[in-house]
């Protein structure tokens, strides 16, 4: 076992336990920020883990995760539109939380990869989740008010 795999596993049990538990208990705001959480953490285990086994393809997956994770969250934001107006997500700590733990795994996994294609994936990956988690973390925090019933159903006749 080498460093990138024990940081991995580390990853896996801090971060993915909690989000876990997030998305299965609490109020609406606490579960689609815990799925965002458990999106970008099991995205860093993923990269953590390529670079632990030497085996490119799970730079793809990862990269995969990174544009399908946010979108995911955007979708249970509309979903659940209407309790996310009336209690929605406080705080920035998960903004924050994004930058850093994309910064800090992404930077050190730049510093030891091989200039080229690898590298140049690894910052699309780390760009892609941080501005996915914080575009979806706003969205979250400013819903778009909810289509009333009759409206929808107004609109598809029309």
């Amino acid at each position: 076992m080498n460093g990138w795999l024990l940081a991995a596993i580390v990853l896996l049990l801090g971060g993915t336990g909690p989000a876990i538990l997030g998305v299965a208990t609490g109020p609406v705001r606490r579960r689609v920020v815990a799925q965002n959480t458990g999106t970008l953490t099991a995205c860093l285990v993923l990269l953590l883990l390529a670079q632990g086994y030497g085996r490119s393809a799970y730079l793809d997956s990862a990269l995969v995760l990174a544009v399908l994770g946010p979108a995911g969250t955007l979708i249970y934001a509309r979903l659940f539109a209407e309790e996310l107006i009336a209690d929605p997500p406080r705080g920035r700590s998960g903004d924050l939380l994004a930058v850093v733990a994309a910064t800090a795994v992404v930077v050190p996994l730049c510093v030891v990869t091989d200039p080229g294609r690898a590298t140049v994936k690894l910052l699309v990956i780390g760009a892609l989740l941080v501005a996915g988690n914080l575009i979806s973390s706003r969205a979250l925090r400013h819903s778009p008010p909810a289509v009333p019933q009759s409206a929808e159903g107004a609109a598809g006749h029309g």
